[in-house]
């Protein structure tokens, strides 16, 4: 019995990650806007039992063509927080990204051998993806990523991997997150290093070519089967074609390192680089693809960094054991090595998870879970409530998600964080608006703007009071004004 009560290393790092992320609670949502959005289309999915494929949650772009790229996350989402609200949602991002991390280990584990080293990496990997340990549906390409490297991996060993496996992930992946461009990027590295590697060793590439050929042509094929087929990768290519949308997308901008969420990332690069310096480094070509592309698509953009912690950490893992084998850290992976066969584990995170699960109806849970009402509008929100506005809104644009959350379908947003949909030319008269730029009452005329919903301390606000628009509401954060 004792080796099923006392926890293994995976059980430790499962358990450390998702109390982790249930600790973050509240900031994994209001750092930003979308999680309402999210839960919202959800619910409509769920409700009618279809995925809008044209704009019901706008007044800006109503009617026109949807490109429904999340809609089974949402659906997730939806069902988390109809669970247990908020909690419901913080639960579920944890028992995710703690799934992911322990893949990351398994995988750690099999290319290394090491069960401590794959468990510090993990730990470290899952500290530097912190930084974007968000309720959204990117948490699920940091799954079906882990999933996808691990088994692209073990193919690479010469180890049998049906291709169903990866048409799976594809299938799911692609109806789940656009980000699913990240899985062909991952295996271009290994195929090209493949095939290369292939050449040099033999002069021939025609095996290579139709073994890893068939992985990425199913996989491409499958990717057409979402509720749009192929018009999925344009919208995907028409967002990051707009040096505008993509340089006013906070996640998308290069990492800050003068913030210290940033400072693991600029380790593990450190730590790259240390090993690739030492005589016994050797690693696959597809590694070192791997290894190049990722840091540069990091230091590219703040969002990619988890990405990379999830496929870089298996590689330093594999490339630092090779580099301790004769060493004292050695001799303590023998005894840690020792111990972990004879436990089985198991019975911590199952306690862990059930007693979280129950908690998470209890009131104190729940008020510690909840949108803030120092970043969003709830209790303007709450007296719109009892105070419906007739018309057409304009409304801060973070705020577009919370506001479709807590008064859609009686409130149809101006705009929200979906900027791939609403794209350069909305954006760009949004921000016209906010900022009082030259023509900016036109743009409110042109949308027939009857009231607004801003923070009370912006320069829009002060405008439209000296304007004649009526005072309707205001607090320390939000002011709604109504044109008279």
């Amino acid at each position: 019995m004792t080796k099923y009560l006392l926890p293994r290393l995976r059980d430790i790092l499962f358990i450390s990650i998702f109390l982790a992320v249930l600790f973050f609670g509240p900031r994994i949502f209001n750092l930003d806007g979308d999680l309402g959005r999210h839960i919202t289309v959800g619910n409509v999915i769920i409700e009618n039992l279809s995925i809008p494929t044209q704009d019901i949650f706008s007044h800006t772009m109503n009617g026109e063509p949807l490109t429904p790229h999340e809609w089974l996350a949402q659906i997730f989402f939806a069902f988390a927080h109809g669970f247990n609200s908020l909690s419901g949602v913080v639960f579920f991002t944890a028992l995710i990204i703690a799934i992911v991390f322990l893949i990351v280990y398994y995988d750690s584990k099999e290319r290394s051998g090491s069960y401590l080293l794959s468990f510090l990496i993990a730990i470290f990997a899952a500290i530097s993806s912190s930084l974007h340990w968000l309720a959204r549906p990117h948490i699920f390409t940091f799954l079906y990523l882990a999933i996808w490297t691990y088994y692209l991996e073990k193919y690479r060993r010469g180890e049998k991997v049906a291709l169903w496996k990866f048409a799976l992930v594809m299938i799911f992946w692609v109806n789940t997150h656009g980000a699913f461009i990240t899985a062909f990027v991952t295996w271009g590295a290994y195929f090209v290093g493949a095939l290369v590697s292939g050449y040099i060793k033999t002069g021939r590439v025609g095996e290579k070519l139709k073994n890893w050929g068939s992985i990425g042509l199913v996989s491409f094929f499958i990717s057409f089967i979402n509720p749009v087929g192929v018009y999925l990768w344009r919208t995907n290519f028409d967002f990051l074609k707009s040096s505008y949308l993509v340089g006013h997308t906070q996640e998308y901008l290069p990492p800050n390192f003068h913030n210290p969420s940033a400072l693991p990332f600029l380790i593990l690069i450190a730590l790259s680089l240390f090993l690739l310096s030492q005589k016994k480094t050797e690693m696959p070509l597809s590694h070192g693809f791997l290894l190049a592309g990722w840091t540069i698509m990091g230091l590219y953009s703040a969002r990619n960094i988890p990405l990379y912690a999830i496929i870089i950490a298996p590689i330093l893992s594999e490339v630092m054991t090779k580099n301790i084998k004769k060493t004292s850290w050695a001799k303590l992976e023998r005894r840690i090595k020792k111990i972990e066969r004879k436990l089985k584990g198991g019975f911590l995170p199952v306690l862990i998870l059930s007693i979280a699960l129950l908690l998470a109806s209890n009131p104190m849970v729940q008020s510690y879970n909840r949108f803030s009402p120092e970043v969003f509008p709830v209790d303007a929100a709450n007296w719109l409530d009892e105070n419906e506005q007739e018309g057409k809104v304009f409304n801060h644009f973070p705020w577009g998600g919370y506001l479709l959350y807590r008064n859609f379908p009686s409130t149809l947003v101006f705009i929200d964080g979906q900027t791939d949909f609403y794209g350069e030319e909305l954006t760009r008269e949004y921000e016209q608006v906010i900022t009082l730029a030259d023509g900016w009452e036109r743009v409110l005329e042109r949308y027939e703007v009857d009231w607004v919903i801003i923070p009370s301390s912006s320069l829009l606000a002060g405008a439209l009071k000296q304007d004649s628009w009526t005072e309707l509401y205001e607090d320390k954060v939000t002011v709604i004004l109504r044109r008279e």
